[in-house]
């Protein structure tokens, strides 16, 4: 039976999954400790929680238990990436390359670093929303200390060439940083296989709670060094000092254990009703589709509607279906969106695109509904 309103916004975030919300309430009642006492029962069962979260997080990416830092979401863990990184090898170099499609929290923080003395380089995409890895190694320079780019993007899905970039940053001696937010718990995600050194990711684009997110830290080959941002008690390996947000630190860990077992027919599942919805949509007069179609996230797409503009769109849509023109955190914003400029797309046709985010809970009904709302309204007008 079909549920009204409709929700297709689950890049923006995704609805606590039931089996995460039961792992977490006993922590807010019965096991309330703070896992930094270690003097009594309540902190060593609040700690032991966090130990078994952790690590249920590190099996996720490929990664070990003790390169995990928790930190409020992946907002954070960019700005503790990109500042401590560039803080701690301020002595080998200020230049950073990174893209300009990539999310606020890592363009912002750049910006902010420019502040602080560092050279940034911007590079651009193709029409499909892909790096050019020429280009990326014809701009490192001795003086380069880090590289960030992000894994799928959150507006158009565009999944850059991961391992291809991390090969260049390995073979100029540079470490990589990865904002994987909406890659992890969509897609496999290997911190070793991928290469990456840095990797931020978030609770609640997995079907967690949100206000809790991780960086990845790598401790060999290279052993990565940051500085942190936040001082206070030496928490999280002196890297983010606070009381550890122990119900939410369980939640994600049960999020990302769900995401091992289930991604693979999550993503089957969300890329055919993706595609189901993406082509019967295309057969609309004036309609395409935005970046690559071939190297995407399973559960994204982003649509052109010619001559129709998507904030009044949206607007006759929204008692019914929930959806975005672009990143929920930049949703205040005026204008067309910066990752659809950067594709090459006029004004025009960027304040008429659409972001379809699908997840584990979108049904069949849903798309069809969903399909037929948008023919009535785009050739109706109404």
């Amino acid at each position: 039976m079909l549920h009204l309103p409709i929700y297709l916004d689950y890049n923006a975030t995704t609805p606590v999954d039931e089996r995460v919300l039961e792992s977490m309430i006993p922590f807010f009642t019965k096991y309330f400790g703070n896992a930094a006492s270690n003097s009594h029962v309540f902190g060593w069962q609040a700690e032991e929680a966090v130990k078994i979260a952790r690590e249920q997080v590190a099996q996720l990416i490929n990664a070990e238990p003790n390169e995990i830092i928790f930190t409020s979401g992946a907002t954070e863990a960019d700005n503790l990436a990109l500042k401590g990184v560039f803080e701690s090898y301020a002595s080998k170099g200020n230049h950073i390359i990174t893209v300009r499609t990539e999310h606020k929290a890592v363009l912002d923080c750049c910006r902010h670093l420019e502040k602080w003395g560092a050279d940034i380089t911007y590079l651009d995409v193709d029409k499909e929303g892909l790096l050019n890895l020429k280009e990326l190694e014809n701009s490192i320079r001795p003086e380069t200390i880090l590289i960030a780019v992000m894994y799928g993007n959150n507006e158009t899905g565009v999944i850059q060439p991961i391992q291809e970039i991390s090969a260049v940053a390995k073979k100029n001696g540079i470490l990589f940083f990865c904002d994987a937010t909406q890659a992890v718990g969509k897609i496999p995600v290997d911190v070793i296989k991928d290469g990456i050194d840095l990797m931020a990711f978030s609770a609640h684009k997995m079907y967690g709670p949100k206000g809790i997110g991780a960086l990845y830290v790598r401790r060999r080959n290279p052993r990565v060094s940051i500085t942190a941002l936040i001082d206070g008690g030496g928490h999280e390996r002196g890297m983010r000092s606070g009381t550890l947000n122990v119900p939410g630190i369980v939640g994600f860990g049960t999020a990302c254990e769900l995401c091992k077992i289930e991604m693979k027919k999550d993503a089957l599942k969300t890329a055919t009703l993706r595609d189901r919805l993406e082509n019967e949509l295309l057969t609309i007069d004036g309609t395409s589709v935005n970046g690559s179609r071939m190297h995407r996230l399973p559960n994204t797409t982003n649509m052109s509607f010619r001559n129709v503009d998507s904030a009044d769109l949206m607007k006759k849509l929204s008692s019914d279906i929930a959806l975005s023109s672009g990143s929920a955190c930049t949703s205040a914003t005026q204008g067309p969106s910066f990752v659809l400029k950067a594709l090459g797309l006029s004004d025009e046709a960027a304040l008429s695109s659409l972001r379809f985010g699908l997840g584990r809970f979108t049904t069949e009904e849903e798309i069809d509904f969903t399909i037929q709302q948008f023919r009535h309204v785009i050739e109706t007008g109404c």
